[in-house]
């Protein structure tokens, strides 16, 4: 990895008409990003960075994949938007493919993004005629309001309380605590099988089994967030249906799928199964954008191409050179990895947001979710030589930030 460049004049001037010019929902981003090619980015001072977090698990196929450039151009050049007045091939074969990778009788709803696809599910649930929910702590799954509403984290939700809906909280993974909360005016059940946003948190084996159990008992939906999950990000086409991460033949009755599905082309899915399918009517819902033929043609570009690829196996084997590579530094407490989403926690007195610009200081871009975890999403088209020249920097970038 080459060293930076001694100069940030152009970074500079781009970053002054950023904030003169962009609201401040972000800070100012520390790089001005121009192209990309496979796993790596570079920015418009032509450095090089090796990008290990894929714009938070969106760039499946890493950037500037032929297969997506040749999918959206020839889409583009024919039908890029037509209104949900009509249908498209691309979209009613992306839906056929899905439901088929999801295995069991199901539709799908389209929309723009991950939060969309949530809120989607949600007004699902409000067809039930019940209204309350059951969410997970340090979980999250979008910043729509309805979305929001389901999002544990404080510093999200405070300035734009009160938010609508009954929503109880229970512990990730507390088997008891879920079945406590869970009552006949429970409309649905929420989570994510594994929670990334929290710095990648994996629950039992067996925690999906007992969530279907419990809310099946009760007459309410499981509803699965595979916004961040899905579409071969552990190295399966959906968490719970990874072996690796969970027992059973788990059935939920909703999916909401986002970031990796369209590479980069904004997307989102709500899968519904079974009765839940069809509470949704004419008149209940709808987008403008969703679905439209250029984002399911990439989408539909992404899923072959992670076929083609052989993908789903390449991220399996890259994680466990990840993983075993960075537990090897004694900073590293814990390494949790479920396919190309790993989180890891920090010793005592090193902090995540250190490590992160040292991280970046020396050419590779990775995520501090909390202040003691770093989080890596990369391109699951990332290379085993690209994974393995991480890990050997790996011990100095945490040398710099303990003495930063």
């Amino acid at each position: 990895m080459s060293a930076l460049a001694d100069t940030v004049a152009d970074t500079a001037a781009w970053q002054d008409r950023y904030t003169g010019s962009v609201m401040n929902t972000f800070g100012v981003p520390q790089l001005v990003l121009a192209r990309g090619e496979g796993s790596k980015v570079y920015d418009v001072e032509g450095r090089e960075f090796l990008d290990l977090l894929g714009g938070i698990a969106v760039n499946a196929l890493g950037h500037g994949h032929p297969a997506l450039v040749a999918a959206v151009t020839r889409q583009v050049s024919e039908l890029a938007h037509v209104s949900n007045f009509f249908a498209t091939a691309p979209q009613v074969e992306l839906a056929s493919k899905l439901v088929e990778l999801f295995g069991h009788d199901a539709r799908v709803f389209f929309s723009n993004s991950g939060t969309e696809a949530n809120e989607a599910a949600l007004k699902v649930t409000r067809r039930t005629g019940r209204t309350k929910v059951v969410a997970m702590e340090h979980a999250f799954h979008g910043r729509t309001l309805g979305a929001l509403s389901l999002t544990a984290k404080e510093a999200y939700r405070a300035p734009f309380e009160p938010l609508g809906g009954e929503v109880v909280w229970v512990p990730f993974g507390d088997v008891e605590a879920l079945a406590a909360a869970v009552d006949e005016n429970t409309a649905a059940v929420v989570l994510e099988p594994v929670q990334g946003e929290a710095g990648v948190n994996l629950a039992a084996r067996d925690y999906l089994l007992k969530v279907r159990e419990i809310t099946t008992a009760a007459g309410a939906l499981m509803w699965l967030d595979e916004i961040q999950t899905g579409i071969g990000r552990t190295g399966s086409w959906f968490a719970f249906q990874d072996s690796d991460l969970f027992d059973g033949d788990v059935v939920p009755d909703l999916v909401t799928l986002a970031k990796g599905l369209g590479g980069g082309v904004p997307i989102g899915a709500t899968i519904a199964a079974g009765p839940a399918a069809t509470l949704l009517v004419p008149g209940n819902h709808g987008t403008t954008f969703g679905g439209n033929p250029l984002a399911t043609a990439a989408a539909g570009a992404v899923i072959a191409t992670i076929e083609s690829e052989g993908l789903l196996a390449h991220v399996k084997q890259v994680s466990k050179v990840l993983a075993d590579g960075l537990a090897a530094d004694a900073r590293v407490t814990e390494v949790r990895a479920a396919g190309l989403l790993i989180g890891l926690d920090l010793v005592d007195g090193l902090d995540s947001a250190k490590v992160m610009q040292a991280a970046l200081a020396a050419g590779y871009i990775v995520n501090a979710p909390t202040p003691s975890r770093i989080r890596l999403a990369p391109p699951l088209v990332l290379t085993t030589d690209e994974a393995e020249q991480f890990l050997a920097d790996w011990p100095s970038v945490l040398d710099a930030a303990a003495g930063a």
